[in-house]
């Protein structure tokens, strides 16, 4: 998730969309009935200009997360628009706060008040859970579900309306476990937080470690509440363990746990964090804390320009985490449009897999020159910012790229190598 020194934690505060009218809404967007689709394609285009929906966790425990997803979305339309827009009208975007899994409520809320807006595709949420919580009201509408972050197993083709632009856990997971078994580890201690995201990629590494020579002495089968607020239990337990090292599976949860561990004399120069809460902690902790410690990130390793231009977009961001994956989710949706001659929904998911490779076709690299490919009737291979492989038939990346981060003596995740994979298909 974070690209090298650029990542800090920014939270955006927003209000809260919930209004009597969207929860209203709501039972009508659980429904699938072929009307209700019509309706909402009829609607998305009716100005003939498309419309990009984005779930973000504006607040809550990834609101880390959504500055960087913000200034993605903000890029690829200002990118498409530039090239002459969809079908020659230009794309505009709705966006509304999820917060995270803990708040369904507000989940529900949020996709219904994008559903209001008819978006031909709806990009996000950010987490798995949230996912299972909304996308059943949003593929009923016909409306195709791109995330650029959920990496839980089971979300694995589990819809022909649902997408992502993230390699599940599948790849992160092995990726883990073979750099805890080959950095020596005998006894290893994990700490995990109850969620789809945290005990499905906490079962991945387990399967991994077998036969690894690698004894998980603690939390392979507890896990922690999300909402938890007092983690010295978990830190003395982890400690009794005789752990030599330890895994933090969890999102923002990781900065008061790391603390705690700490305190209670856990060597936190032997850590190992995911996606989840591999970010800059140099203004979190004293100088030296996680010196050593080590994380993993799914996606390629951002380059400068790409971050100022992220930075053009006047969101304030500190790192690039699923930047690249959110802006590449807006391109291939945009593609998809062009290639297929209107922007509902159905035409959008019947030519997701088409322009992304996953019938070959000639390689291009950005919305313009993949728009000008179709535009000649050849077929496409966007190769974006990724580095993902073309949809398999599970709706996932085909292949992903994993970053393996280590914190230096001020708490900065710093890029050091990058694994690639072939993603599982059930």
């Amino acid at each position: 998730m974070r690209k090298k020194g650029t990542h800090r934690k920014a939270a955006l505060a927003v209000t809260a969309m919930v209004a009597a009218a969207m929860l209203a809404l709501s039972g009508c967007g659980s429904g699938s009935s072929s009307d209700t689709s019509g309706a909402s394609s009829a609607s998305a285009t009716a100005d003939g200009g498309m419309v990009i929906g984005a779930l973000l966790p504006l607040t809550g425990t990834i609101s880390y997360l959504a500055p960087p997803e913000e200034a993605a979305i903000k890029l690829a339309v200002k990118d498409i628009n530039a090239a002459g827009g969809v079908l020659g009208k230009d794309v505009t975007e709705v966006e509304a706060d999820t917060s995270d899994g803990e708040h369904a409520d507000q989940n529900t809320s949020a996709a219904q008040s994008v559903l209001a807006k008819h978006p031909s595709v709806v990009i996000g949420p950010a987490a798995s859970g949230v996912v299972k919580n909304v996308y059943k009201s949003i593929v009923a509408e016909k409306i195709p579900v791109i995330s650029m972050a959920s990496t839980s197993m089971t979300l694995s083709g589990m819809d022909p309306y649902f997408f992502r632009t993230v390699a599940p856990d599948a790849v992160q997971g092995a990726v883990m476990g073979n750099l805890i078994a080959g950095d020596g580890v005998k006894k290893l201690a994990i700490a995990c937080f109850n969620d789809e995201y945290g005990t499905g990629m906490r079962d991945v590494i387990l399967e991994q470690l077998k036969d690894s020579g690698v004894e998980v002495v603690y939390g392979d089968k507890d896990a922690f509440d999300p909402a938890e607020t007092n983690y010295a239990s978990i830190a003395s337990a982890v400690k009794n363990s005789g752990a030599d090292a330890t895994l933090v599976i969890s999102y923002d949860q990781a900065t008061p746990l790391i603390k705690a561990l700490s305190s209670t004399g856990v060597d936190t120069h032997k850590l190992y964090l995911v996606d989840g809460n591999t970010v800059d902690y140099s203004n979190t902790y004293e100088p030296g804390l996680l010196e050593g410690s080590k994380g993993t990130i799914p996606g390629v390793h951002v380059d400068d320009a790409f971050l100022e231009a992220l930075k053009g977009t006047g969101v304030k961001i500190s790192d690039t985490t699923y930047a690249a994956e959110t802006y590449d989710a807006v391109i291939l949706a945009a593609l998809a449009a062009e290639q297929g001659g209107d922007v509902s929904g159905e035409t959008i998911q019947k030519n997701l897999a088409s322009v992304s490779g996953a019938d070959g076709g000639e390689k291009c690299d950005s919305f313009k020159a993949c728009k000008a490919l179709i535009k000649d009737k050849k077929k496409i291979q966007y190769s974006g910012k990724t580095g993902i492989g073309a949809f398999n038939k599970n709706n996932d990346p085909s292949s992903a790229s994993i970053g393996i981060y280590e914190y230096d003596k001020d708490n900065v995740n710093v890029f050091q190598s990058m694994q690639s994979g072939d993603v599982p298909q059930s």
